[in-house]
């Protein structure tokens, strides 16, 4: 069984946003993508489900919410949590599973809740 190095994640977290269709991937202006290996405990749990295990976060202003006066402003950020994904995916299944967490982020960031997200299956 091969061990995912940072490398190898950045290369998953990488092909997931080449995948996602040009006229969403052009809407990403001002966003940030991270790696970082697990959640600060000070990270908030943006869940309201018990249980669930955090894979990424968005933190930003979705584009829902943003007025004309917004501007100039800090990049949004979405990162993925390679600790958490790469413990609990085996590696045939981790692909798919980062691809799912970045496209669950990038709902954020287009303003869609936890409850909409799991009806269209990005949970």
């Amino acid at each position: 069984m091969k061990r995912e190095t940072q490398e190898d994640f950045y290369d998953l977290a990488e092909r997931a946003l080449e995948g996602l269709p040009p006229e969403l991937s052009a809407l990403l202006d001002n966003v940030a993508i991270v790696v970082e290996d697990w959640p600060d405990y000070s990270t908030p749990l943006a869940t309201e489900y018990e249980g669930d295990v955090l894979y990424g976060l968005y933190e930003g202003v979705p584009l829902t919410e943003r007025s004309a006066g917004y501007h100039g402003v800090l990049p949004d950020k979405i990162t993925l949590f390679r600790g958490p994904l790469v413990r609990d995916f085996p590696p045939e299944d981790l692909e798919e599973q980062v691809r799912v967490t970045v496209v669950h982020e990038i709902a954020h960031h287009f303003g869609f809740d936890e409850d909409r997200i799991e009806e269209l299956g990005w949970r």
